[in-house]
């Protein structure tokens, strides 16, 4: 119970996503669920919704609606089964097969509620169909066949067709459809039929069985299309028939022929319009949607989507009337294409439905396997159906069009070869549904196409609803979720919901809404049957959510003031009860409330409200106005039916609410109240403009003048009121808050102590015209001035607060009259007019801080000191460092004693004083400096994301500036800072995530270290930008503002990075434009993520790679130089990916430019033409990139006129001796310059050469290889061995079997007819065993005996184990042991199988307790060489199948690649090969040579064969074999020693062609082989071979030690002996061997495809026959790691390498001759070496440490490893998802595999060679089975006593006579 079990273990999960995923907020709203512990198939509703049926695999149910109850479950499987025989309810059918358990995969599933009855077919007993009650579907209705399962009834003759209903495969499609006649109703008519479409399965489709067995029951019994009687009450012997009459069939089938290329998927099957029919001249038509593989044995082929038509009636004519129709007559199809054509068109219709007039329709786009499909929903008119119909059946007959219709000549009922002009007028009813007497069936070229309305990945099912002007679809996911998205009327998406209905789970194609309640959905997933509400419109609690959701179902109940279904809503069909989301949300009911401000004070009786937006008419409805706190006042409406106005009463004075503190209103809610129910309400405001006043008593004047109520200021009553004539006597006060009492603003002057002075004080609005009359009246003056404010006056003392003159002169802007008395050093008052000017002493600087910065600048420098200046205006420009500006801050800066500036940015690094130049100029006693801070490195590298780890950063210069951050991230602060100039120590922040962090330190706030470089961006329209600013994402999310060159180029800075983020993924990148995002329109949005799911995703993105690095040559830190000389500098660069550009490199020395001459990826040179004098000895030499400065190192100058001096006087004395050197020195450097030219010409030409060789080669290859597939088709193809000859080979492989001495192929003899087959006569192939006949009873007897002991388990694993414990039994042994064995049990592979498994097991236990991982990767057991054997009988089909023409194709390639260069024909290297030991590593020119060969044999006359010029005649030969034998078996080829090759250089002179002659050229005294160059034949020479009887003087390796031969030159001689060493380098170019290796990399890409393509073949997974034996061992393996607690997954796949790649397919890649009958050389077995180590690479999980000393043969597919290794272990998952397989199963493949090969081997020979085993080890034997339990139990020591005795009889006598 497998199935329930997986159910019971995703429950959980399933129901907590749906509690999550499932809320009403998704629109959708999952009612009741029903699971189903196997896989579902199809469901069915009834007429009237009440019951449901439910088919999954082996199950029936039948289910109450709607809460889907289970009711009734039926059992129907698994049963016993084999595809290849008869269903057996056919009495006369017989089968021979075996028949296993077999699921029954539910096809058809249709009620027919006329007749009470169920069609149910299923993929058993070839898809026969039962007939089953709808009320119990348990019960079988009608016993078909009649006479069957104890039904009763007549038997009837019964054939195979009337049985072959579905497809009888779990992966083949059927449709079916139950069709009903029109007409008055009436049950059992005799035309009731069923249209059934299933996918042929038969013999050539990739369903049928591959056990090369022809017999095929599906071809003439089940058609694609029928029409089949369905009368379940008459006559039951044509039931299911589908006979028109005794000579003709009504079912559409397609030719065995073009079966292939038309295969069939079928989708649904549906009427429309929808049935029934009413009333005469209505016509239904039967549609059948489906796929075709148009070209099924083409690779890229895509599907096609058709979508049949069928005629059920003619119009008009009664049905049951009538003849009907033949099927082929009327069937007509045309193609359905969603979106654009080709591959990114969306090909593959998954499901349809029909709705009134569109069809709707889910199509798929291809996608590679494991990935989520793209699909797309697409809507067709059936308005352009129909059109298309009449025009396609018009252009056949009446005007014929090639290019719009065409007859299928493919179907065995089709008539006419084609379309063909007729003079005949079509009716109508013939433009529709043909006729008998016209072509059929027809085929529509162009397709329907439509546009995609939605897209979205993994789409499954569709079902369409047309509800209030909208239409809505219902769409289900290959995840489980349903969506709804609403249509308009143009099919525009408005919007759009989902729900989760079982997670994970494919939704079936078919959904149906309940026929008793539309508001439902039935839809079904892998496990569950699901009921669904279409809407959730409770969820909206507003009238405005639940219009502006626009759910096409939801809609505004006003009465019930709720969202709801129309037919929840009571009335709803009545005016303005229900409100649609189509009206829009303007018509949701609102009010008006007339007036909106009430004063407290009036006194209202009422208020009009104005009613706005959808209310019914509320004439003779109890209505109300409702005020809250059950208080409610009459409401009437004016008029009889008009609702636009409605007078209420208004509340009464007593029942007003209170005000809130501190508030001059309060908010009352309104609302009408129509039958006990509020429906629409709104507020209004009750003020009180006392309570405003009152509230700001300061200032109640402005307050109440100022508030948004009707309010008057009563001056004399002071306080505020609604009614100005509540003031008596009083002024009338405007509506403007300048009407209030106020001071009037004057300035005051500051006053001195110590000194008198009268303040004068203007009021305005007072209530007193003059302030002098009311002096003493204090009671009038205290009252008007409370509310005004009052004004300030200041007072200042000189002396206090200045201690400079700068100090007290400043004095003087804040309007003090203060002076300077330098004599007393004092300030004081300056009474005297007019002042005085005083000058002040210069700026004196006593401290600045800090004494360092960086070179960018923005350091806060604070000077500190006396005098330094009067105010900021005499500072602005005052202070520099050197020449470079300070900008004094105005907030900061402090009058004479401290100014704070901000440092600009220098251009070098520099230190200089401080100046302050204020009248005067003062000079600091510090320097400043400029320096260049640098990070290097940071300490720990990583710590808890919870934060606290103390991070050090180390670096120089990091105490520099006034500002220091240290940034996580760009966000958060590394706090607690310390730092010295070397160090900077920081405790880190806590982060969210565990992840790589970007640490930042900022100076002045800028980041580095810094390494910005110019981004260029180039499009168009760029002038229209204002502003450009560019974000790097992870990075940083500051902008970084950019420059507009021109209308096409933009240039931007980059950000800096921190090392941390260095080399990680490309960082993405935005721009934004005039400050909006950019984002490119003609990228289409993602329409597969809800909105609320979807992200920006930017299109641009930046790699940031680590700084560069410079250094000088020589790498010193000091460079001399003297004054007054050009200077020239080599800067060397370390290798990197940056590649800078010549102009982004910036040199500097001091504040000079190096003019940059040469730029290199590796060196840079630059050059100062300038003299370099300056007052300073040392410069800096700096080289800049984008923002990143590096300085690598100080100019030293000379020490001036005397060096000169001295310098020339030394130099005049060596004058004549560094003539003389710089003469040698020359000429030895121009001689060397044009090497080093030549040298760089070399290589040049070289790398071309490998360019043009690789393009050559692979196009050569490519055509070549067209023309080898071709040969493949013709003659015998592939020379596959035969199975018995695969099995000797592999299993008695060379050096590892007995018989290699004893047993070998007999030397081809070649007779006088080429092409003799020769057998191998290996033992185990003979048919007898070769015994004297008089030992012949005994041995045989013993023989029988000792194979009765074998086949008990306990005796052959005693019996090997005991062998293995002896010593002298050698791993040869072992394998011999193995090989006979699994020959002696072939026949039972079954025990085969479980005894490799105990043997394996005990291995497994030894293993385990050591290094499990080592197990199976040695050869060292007779288990593993067991292992060996099972594996090659198990894939041999597979091998054969899928994996042999690929392979046999590499090896071709490989030959034809190495063919086309030059071969040593000693040592066998070539030009071109995998393999470096097998390189020939010289530049030998080979000109291929086109000759006309003629040869009496292997069925060919003459052929045109191409050689070189520098083959041998030995290789010529060769390959004129291999042309005129390519289609013949290498073992019945004549040998090369055997045939004569002669020249026809005339029609009179003739040469016989040999290696050796008398014309042979003799070099250093040894003589060359003759070649085609040596005879000098010409391209296209005649050239004649034939068969010699004398051995020719061709080149053997036998005469190695008495000749030396090379092919056209002598070869290296570190290969071959030395001779005139002189001699020979005068032949040869001086080049280096290893240059010549870049020949592996052309070799290795042209072979790359035809690699790629075999290990793909060998890692694929087929459908059609999955690996079974891989599946079930890998299990084995699973299971036995779990039981001894192995969880490591590199164990288990190091155990599957080593069984499967290692042990089998290694083998075999490096072993073509045990799979083929070809030539293995030594060449291609070394090319083959290398391909099977790069196979075990990838199989491997260790990654491959490679350097510049590696081996070649490791090096040249590093690059691929990592995709293959993906490849592997996508194989070894896709195997581990596989089902499990059940011993049964694994035992019937094991079954059906020793009956395929039966008798082909002789076991009494392999049991007589493993007797000899057990008769050399008797005694070791005997003990071991004495100690045995088991074996002493039953005695087995006797038995075996018995064979020896038997044996040893005779066995002296016989050999001896053998």
């Amino acid at each position: 119970m497998a199935p329930r079990e997986r159910g019971a273990k995703v429950l959980a999960p399933v129901l907590l996503l749906l509690a999550l995923l499932g809320s009403p907020s998704a629109g959708l709203e999952v009612q009741h669920k029903f699971l189903s512990p196997t896989l579902t198939n199809n469901f069915a509703l009834d007429g009237l919704g009440s019951k449901i049926y439910l088919a999954a695999v082996n199950r029936l149910y039948q289910l109450s609606g709607p809460n889907l109850t289970l009711e009734v479950e039926e059992q129907v499987g698994p049963v016993l089964d084999n595809p290849l025989c008869h269903a057996p309810q056919l009495p006369q059918a017989s089968c021979e097969h075996l028949k296993v358990e077999t699921n029954n995969y539910n096809k058809i599933l249709q009620p027919d509620p006329e007749q009470g009855i169920v069609v149910v077919c299923g993929s058993i007993y070839q898809g026969f169909c039962q007939l089953r009650s709808m009320a119990n579907i348990s019960a079988v209705a009608v016993s078909f066949p009649p006479g069957s399962a104890g039904g009763g009834g007549d038997p009837v003759t019964v054939f195979p067709s009337m049985l072959n209903i579905a497809a009888n495969h779990p992966n083949a499609s059927t449709v079916g459809l139950v069709l009903r006649p029109a007409g008055p109703a009436g049950g059992g008519r005799p035309d009731t039929r069923l249209l059934v479409g299933a996918t042929y399965t038969g013999f050539g489709s990739p369903f049928f069985p591959r056990n090369q067995s022809l017999e095929d029951h599906r071809f003439e019994n089940t058609p694609e299309i029928a029409i089949r009687a369905l009368n379940a009450r008459g006559d039951l012997a044509k039931l299911f028939t589908f006979d028109l009459n005794p000579s003709d069939d009504n079912i559409f089938k397609i030719k065995q022929g073009a079966k292939a290329r038309h295969k069939l998927s079928f989708v649904r099957a549906f009427l429309h319009p929808a049935p029934p029919p009413r009333g005469p001249g209505g016509a239904s038509y039967a549609y059948l949607a489906l796929n075709s593989e148009a070209n099924a044995g083409d690779k890229e082929s895509h599907s096609h989507s058709l979508l049949a038509r069928i005629c059920l009636a003619e119009p008009g004519r009664n049905a049951s009337a009538g003849e009907t129709k033949k099927l082929t007559e009327s069937y007509i199809q045309v193609g359905l294409q969603c979106g654009a054509g080709g591959a990114d068109g969306f090909t593959r219709l998954v499901s349809v439905f029909p709705a009134t007039e569109l069809l709707f329709g889910v199509f798929e786009r291809a996608a590679p396997p494991g990935a989520r499909q793209h699909s797309a929903l697409c809507a067709f008119r059936f308005g352009d159906i129909e059109r298309s119909i009449r025009q396609a059946r018009n252009s056949c007959f009446v005007e014929p069009d090639s290019g719009l219709v065409t007859v299928l000549d493919s179907v065995v009922q089709g008539t006419g070869p084609a379309c063909e002009k007729r003079n005949i007028q079509l009716q109508p009813e013939q433009l529709d549904c043909g006729a008998a007497h016209l072509q059929h069936p027809l085929a529509i070229l162009q397709p329907i196409k439509a546009t995609p309305v939605f897209k979205y990945q993994g789409l499954t099912s569709v079902a369409v609803s047309s509800v209030n002007n909208y239409t809505v679809v219902f769409l289900g996911t290959a995840n489980g979720r349903l969506l709804k998205i609403n249509l308009n009327s143009a099919t525009k998406i408005i919007s759009r919901k989902s729900v989760s209905v079982a997670y994970g789970e494919s939704v079936h194609p078919i959904m149906q809404f309940d026929p008793s309640d539309s508001s439902y959905l039935y839809l079904m997933t892998s496990y569950q049957m699901t009921r669904v509400k279409v809407a959730a419109c409770d969820q909206y609690t507003t009238c405005t959510e639940c219009l502006a959701a626009a759910d096409a179902y939801c809609g505004w109940c006003t009465m019930e003031t709720r969202c709801s279904l129309q037919h929840e809503c009571i009335n709803s069909t009545e005016p303005n009860f229900w409100t649609s989301a189509s009206e829009g949300v303007q018509q949701c009911p609102s009010m008006t409330i007339t007036p909106l401000e009430i004063n407290i004070d009036n006194d209202d009786k009422g208020m009009i409200i104005q009613i706005n937006g959808n209310i019914p008419s509320l004439s003779g409805m109890e209505m109300s106005c409702d005020y809250g706190n059950n208080i409610y006042t009459v409401a009437r409406v004016p008029g009889n039916d008009v609702n636009s106005f409605i007078y209420c009463n208004f509340l009464p004075r007593e029942k007003y609410p209170a005000f809130p503190p501190n508030q001059d209103h309060v908010i009352v809610q309104t609302a009408i109240r129509v039958n006990g129910k509020n429906i629409v309400w709104a507020n209004f405001t009750i003020y009180d403009c006392k309570r405003t006043g009152n509230i700001y008593p300061k200032t109640a004047c402005t307050s109440c003048l100022s508030t948004k109520w009707k309010c008057y200021w009563c001056t004399k009553k002071y306080m505020c009121v609604s009614n100005y004539s509540d003031c008596e006597d009083s002024l009338k006060m405007n509506v403007s808050t300048t009407d209030c009492p106020r001071i009037v603003p004057a300035s005051l002057e500051p006053m001195p102590t110590g000194a008198s002075q009268d303040i004068m004080i203007s009021l305005a609005n007072a209530a007193f015209s003059k302030v002098i009359e009311f002096v003493g009246k204090t009671q009038a003056w205290e009252l008007t001035l409370a509310f005004v404010s009052c004004g300030l006056v200041e007072v200042y003392n000189c002396a206090t607060g200045s201690t400079d003159c700068s100090q007290c002169l400043g004095r003087e802007d804040m309007g003090h009259r203060c002076i300077w008395s330098e004599s007393s050093s004092i300030c004081r008052l300056n009474t005297e007019s007019p002042q005085i000017p005083v000058m002040c002493p210069a700026p004196e600087i006593r401290k600045i801080e800090p004494l360092s910065g960086p070179l960018e600048g923005g350091t806060l420098l604070t000077i500190r000191g006396r005098n330094l200046g009067r105010r900021f205006s005499d500072v602005v420009n005052a202070v520099k460092i050197g020449s470079v500006r300070c900008a004094p801050l105005w907030d900061r800066y402090m009058v004479s004693e401290a100014i704070v500036c901000q440092t600009g940015e220098a251009p070098s690094i520099f230190s200089d004083v401080v100046t302050v130049n204020v009248s005067r100029e003062g000079k600091s006693r510090e320097r400043y400096s400029y320096v260049l801070p640098e990070v290097q490195s940071v300490a720990p590298g990583a710590g808890p994301k919870a934060g606290g780890t103390k991070v050090t950063i180390r670096g120089s210069n990091l105490s520099v500036g006034s500002d220091l951050r240290v940034l996580v991230n760009s966000t958060k602060q590394c706090t607690n800072l310390t730092r010295t100039a070397t160090t900077i120590t920081c405790t880190m922040p806590a982060v969210e995530l565990t992840m790589a962090v970007r640490l930042c330190v900022q100076f002045e706030n800028k980041s580095y270290p810094c390494t910005g470089r110019i981004i260029t961006l180039e499009g168009h329209g760029f002038l229209m930008v204002q502003n450009v600013s560019m974000v790097v994402h992870s990075i940083g999310k500051e902008q970084t503002n950019c420059k507009v060159h021109t209308d096409t180029m933009i240039t931007c800075p980059s950000p800096a990075a921190s090392n941390l983020t260095v080399g990680s993924k490309p960082a993405l990148v935005d721009f934004y434009i005039n400050g909006r995002l950019y984002t490119d329109d003609r990228l289409a949005p993602d329409e597969y993520m809800y909105p609320e799911e979807a992200q920006h995703t930017s299109k641009f993105s930046l790699e940031y790679y680590a700084d560069p690095q410079f250094f000088t040559a020589k790498k010193e830190k000091w460079i001399k130089h003297h004054p007054g000389e050009p200077l020239t500098l080599v800067i060397h660069k370390e290798p990197d990916n940056l590649s800078l550009e010549s102009d982004e490199y910036q040199v500097k020395i001091g504040l000079l430019s190096c003019e940059i001459q040469i730029v290199s990826d590796k060196v840079i040179h630059c050059s100062v033409n300038e003299s370099l004098s300056t007052s300073e000895r040392q410069l800096p030499v700096t080289i800049q990139v984008g923002k990143f400065n590096q300085t690598i190192a100080m100019l030293h100058l000379g020490g001036g006129e005397t060096a000169i001096i001295v310098s020339i006087v030394i130099c005049s004395i060596l004058l004549l001796l560094s003539v003389v050197g710089l003469f040698v020195f020359c000429t030895k450097s121009r001689r060397a310059e044009r090497y080093w030219q030549k040298t760089l010409l070399q290589m040049e030409e070289m790398e071309s050469q490998i360019r043009e060789e690789i393009r050559k080669g692979f196009a050569e290859l490519q055509t070549d290889m067209t023309d080898l597939t071709k040969e493949l088709n013709r003659s015998q193809g592939i020379p596959f061995l035969e199975y018995k000859h695969f099995v000797t080979r592999t299993f008695f492989p060379k050096c590892s079997s007995l018989y290699e001495e004893r047993y070998v192929l007999p030397s081809q003899q070649l007779n006088s007819q080429v092409g003799c087959q020769v057998q191998e006569t290996h033992p185990l192939l003979s048919g007898e065993w070769k015994i004297p006949e008089n030992c012949r009873p005994n041995m045989e007897e013993g023989i029988a005996l000792f194979s009765t002991l074998l086949n008990n388990k306990h005796f052959l694993i005693v019996f090997v184990h005991a062998l293995e414990q002896q010593k002298d039994f050698a791993v040869r042994d072992r394998c011999n042991l193995a090989s006979l064995l699994t020959i002696a049990l072939h026949g039972k592979l079954e025990y085969y199988t479980s005894i490799m498994k105990d043997l394996l097991v005990d291995l497994i236990d030894a293993s385990a307790s050591k290094n499990p991982k080592l197990m199976l990767r040695r050869t060292e057991s007779v288990v593993e060489k067991m292992l060996t054997n099972w594996m090659s009988i198990c894939m041999y089909s597979f091998l054969r199948e899928t994996v042999g023409e690929p392979f046999f194709l590499l090896l071709c390639a490989i030959k034809q690649q190495i063919n086309k260069g030059s071969i040593d024909a000693i040592t066998g290297k070539a030009r071109y090969t995998l393999n470096e030991e097998w390189l020939l590593r010289e530049n030998i020119e080979a000109k291929p040579r086109n000759l006309n060969v003629s040869f009496q044999g292997c069925g060919m006359d003459s052929l045109s064969v191409r050689v070189m010029d520098t083959d041998t005649l030995s290789q010529v030969k060769e390959k004129i074999l291999e042309a005129f034998c390519k289609n013949v078996p290498y073992s019945q080829w004549p040998r090369v020693e055997d045939v004569d090759l002669e020249w026809f250089a005339t029609s009179t002179d003739s040469y016989v062609l040999r290696d050796l002659d008398d014309t042979s050229v003799m070099e250093d005294g040894r003589k060359k082989l003759n070649t085609l160059a040596h005879y000098k034949i010409p391209e296209g020479a005649s050239l004649a071979m034939s068969l010699s009887d004398k051995k020719d003087t061709t080149l053997s390796r036998g005469i190695l030690n008495d000749f030396f031969f090379i092919l056209t030159q002598v070869l290296p001689t570190d290969e071959l002996i030395e001779h005139k060493k002189s001699h020979r380098q005068s032949h040869r170019k001086k080049v280096l061997p290893e240059i010549y290796l870049t020949r592996l990399l052309s070799t290795k890409g042209t072979l790359q495809k035809f690699l790629d393509d075999l290990f793909k073949a060998i890692l694929c997974m087929r459908e059609d026959k999955p690996p079974v034996a891989i599946k079930y061992f890998f299990d084995f393996l699973e299971e036995q790691a779990e039981k001894r607690g192995i969880s490591d997954p590199d164990t288990l796949h190091i155990w599957k390498t080593n069984s499967l790649p290692l042990r089998f397919w290694v083998n075999i890649l490096k072993n073509p001759q045990f799979v083929f009958d070809i030539d293995k050389t030594d060449h291609i077995d070394a090319c083959l070496s290398v391909i099977a180590q790069a196979f075990i690479d990838a199989c491997s999980i260790s990654d491959l440490q490679l350097g510049k000393d590696s081996p070649t043969n490791k090096l040249l597919y590093a690059k691929e490893i990592p995709e293959y290794r993906k490849i592997v272990q996508r194989y070894y998952k896709q195997i581990h998802d596989m089902p499990p397989l059940s011993e049964q199963e694994m035992n019937a493949h094991l079954a059906e595999e020793s009956r395929k090969y039966r008798n082909e081997f002789n076991t009494n020979v392999a049991m007589a060679e493993i007797y000899k085993y057990a008769k050399r080890y008797r005694t070791q034997v005997m003990n071991a089975l004495d100690s045995n339990p088991t074996t002493r139990r039953t005695q087995l020591q006797h038995k075996f006593e018995q064979v020896i005795a038997l044996m040893e009889d005779n066995i002296y006598e016989c050999c001896s006579e053998a």
